[in-house]
């Protein structure tokens, strides 16, 4: 049995698509643990270029088994959409389920976020306005409807009504428009009607495969920096992206997970607002952005970019327990002649911090410490084996690896699954 979980070891948009991607082709389960269709999961690979929200990444398998876990929040909406682009582009859906204990985002969610956002005034803190934040609220209110109540209407109608007493007052003390409880609930009966074939209990699903020794991929979004609890609060999602809540999010025992990888670019970028150390404002940021096409998956907003961020690697590697690293979008540094790693965060007396990861308003303070290193000014697009990489890309990893303290397990040159090799 081999059960692994893949994280973001950054602030999200790191490629875990594409890990999970090569990663499928050998797995007989993945499921996706947290998040919602806020973020996207980028892969490339024969059916074309798909931008996953909900799906998790191992769909283009025909051998592999699809569940969204019962951590996510899912929009019903945005679901259909996702599943009728795959569709279009030939990829079968029959191995897609959907955990009963899933929460909905609801159509208020989205409407809660904007306004909430909006009445924020200059103090926003970057939601992409999707619902997730007020959905994992209404889950820890116990007030959130649930994917497996499509399958009960008259439970589902009870709470669906009880749940519009508190959200139609939010609503309209932000100055929007009441929820019409009878156009909604007829809308979750259209939803019911899609989707009742797919809602399962995953339990059982779950336990036959780690009971017949199969291989199993949980699947997070976004990034530790990002994490509700441990990331740079209030910057961050409403759920936990982190490996210990993997098994949580997707149904099985904490001692299953026996290998984490944490997704890593061979520098760093950032969607949102919040405190991001080594951000560059200048010519070299721009040159990442634009030979990395570094654009939100699911925004489209350009990403903040920076230099690879040493202090948060180490720490992203300890809270998760990472066993390796997937290391990607290297080839973007194969112009670039100079390249820069922050190893420590210089705070405004002058010490240094090297091991630990300091709270927001004190990161919103530090300056980042950089070594210098040499670029080297040659493709790596088609290396298909770490002897092949240059020596000075050699270098600039095994110095990634030791600052966070994990061995490198996989690296990506380029967007296509033949452009991933294991080291």
């Amino acid at each position: 049995m081999t059960v692994t979980a893949v994280v973001g070891a950054q602030w999200g948009d790191e490629g875990k698509g594409r890990i999970i991607d090569y990663l499928a082709q050998s797995a007989d389960l993945v499921i996706r643990f947290q998040g919602g269709d806020n973020a996207g999961h980028t892969v490339i690979n024969e059916y074309g270029k798909h931008a996953l929200h909900l799906i998790p990444s191992g769909i283009f398998n025909p051998a592999t088994q699809n569940i969204i876990g019962s951590g996510c929040v899912v929009n019903p909406q945005a679901l259909l959409e996702e599943m009728a682009s795959l569709q279009a582009a030939g990829v079968a859906l029959d191995n897609l389920w959907l955990s009963s204990r899933a929460q909905m985002v609801m159509p208020y969610h989205r409407t809660l976020d904007a306004l909430e956002e909006q009445a924020r005034g200059k103090d926003t803190i970057g939601t992409t306005k999707r619902g997730i934040g007020p959905a994992y609220a209404d889950k820890a209110a116990r007030s959130g409807l649930r994917i497996g109540d499509l399958l009960q209407p008259d439970w589902l109608e009870a709470r669906l009504d009880n749940a519009l007493r508190t959200v139609n007052r939010k609503i309209e003390i932000l100055g929007g428009q009441a929820v019409n409880g009878e156009e909604l609930y007829a809308l979750l009966l259209d939803y019911r009607a899609q989707f009742q074939a797919r809602i399962i209990d995953t339990v059982p699903m779950t336990r036959a495969a780690i009971e017949a020794d199969k291989a199993v991929l949980l699947e997070g979004q976004l990034g530790v920096m990002r994490d509700l609890d441990w990331g740079i609060y209030p910057y961050v999602t409403s759920s936990n992206p982190t490996a210990a809540f993997a098994p949580s999010g997707a149904g099985l025992p904490a001692r299953t997970v026996d290998r984490v990888i944490g997704v890593v670019k061979a520098y760093s970028t950032a969607v949102g607002d919040g405190p991001f150390p080594a951000e560059l404002h200048d010519a070299d940021g721009d040159r990442l952005r634009d030979i990395g096409q570094e654009y939100g998956a699911t925004t489209g907003r350009p990403r903040r970019c920076g230099w690879f961020d040493g202090v948060a690697i180490r720490y992203a590697a300890w809270l998760n327990g990472m066993t390796g690293l997937a290391v990607t979008k290297l080839d973007v540094l194969d112009q670039l002649e100079e390249l820069k790693i922050c190893v420590g965060y210089e705070l405004p007396d002058g010490a240094i911090i090297v091991d630990s990861m300091p709270d927001t308003p004190v990161l919103n303070q530090v300056k980042p410490v950089y070594e210098t290193w040499p670029g080297w000014l040659q493709s790596t697009a088609g290396c298909r084996h770490w002897a092949e990489l240059p020596r000075a890309a050699q270098a600039y990893m095994e110095r990634i690896r030791d600052l966070a303290g994990v061995p490198i397990a996989y690296v990506s040159v380029g967007p296509e699954r033949a452009q991933m090799f294991e080291v």
